[in-house]
């Protein structure tokens, strides 16, 4: 890491914690459908993709852990791991994006948050292979390819949702309608996300919007789906203010943790 980006931990570490929330947080949403696929196939990819997500979810969080540590010079300080960063910290703390903590609803809301946010990672994770930052660089480039099957995957689902039966269209236009509202945020930075562009590190949200927006419209046009009028975009999620939504999922993913401290499988 070179001095530019040592100056920059105090900002790198969020963004690396938002890297990493985002995951963990679509982990815990998309794990509750191993066993309750539609199908046996569908029900091992689900399953699979999440597991994608949260071994990316772990490099980012050892990355944060590490820099975390050689940033803290106290004595008895508590060393910082990918555990600590994942159960030990307040909803406050998190920074995922709104839209990873939406609730499943059925499967066709599960699909197209997927969707929504697969197509958004792989654009982010293009740039960040080139990033100024080496480890980082490095993370990106091996999750990208975990991250384009996640794509093809999910917007295949979406089409064959939307150009499908009129319950599978009914099912996909409301959950289109629910979770449009928790995507403007995805391309709305932060102060730690303008700071990382103005590094090289990474890139500028706001040029991976309209091409997202397009890959988008192309998917949901082949689903004859029609891409939602304005609305009103929800954010804070990324600067810790969260859904209602998001203590439930904590409280499910942190118990264990923090009724027996330190405990091992």
């Amino acid at each position: 890491m070179n001095t530019t980006i040592n100056q920059s931990t105090n900002q790198l570490i969020p963004f690396l914690l938002h890297l990493a929330d985002n995951n963990l947080i679509l982990t815990q949403r998309n794990g509750t459908w191993c066993g309750h696929g539609p199908i046996l196939e569908q029900d091992i990819a689900i399953t699979n993709i999440t597991l994608d997500l949260i071994g990316q979810s772990r490099n980012f969080y050892k990355y944060a852990a590490e820099l975390i540590n050689q940033s803290t010079n106290q004595p008895n300080k508590i060393e910082a791991t990918e555990d600590s960063l994942a159960y030990l910290r307040t909803e406050r703390e998190f920074k995922n994006c709104l839209l990873v903590e939406q609730p499943n609803g059925d499967w066709a809301q599960t699909i197209l948050r997927q969707f929504f946010y697969s197509t958004y990672q792989y654009l982010l994770y293009e740039k960040l292979q080139n990033s100024n930052d080496a480890q980082l660089a490095a993370i990106a480039a091996k999750a990208i390819k975990e991250v384009k099957y996640h794509v093809t995957w999910s917007s295949e689902w979406v089409i064959r949702l939307g150009d499908g039966t009129a319950e599978s269209k009914s099912r996909v236009e409301k959950a289109l309608t629910d979770l449009w509202p928790y995507t403007g945020e995805l391309f709305i930075p932060t102060d730690y996300e303008i700071e990382m562009v103005k590094l090289g590190i990474a890139p500028d949200l706001i040029t991976l919007q309209p091409i997202w927006m397009q890959k988008v419209a192309d998917v949901l046009a082949e689903a004859t789906l029609t891409l939602p009028e304005k609305v009103f975009m929800h954010q804070g999620g990324k600067n810790g203010i969260h859904s209602e939504e998001m203590g439930f999922i904590l409280t499910d993913m942190q118990y264990l943790q923090r009724t027996y401290p330190g405990a091992e499988w």
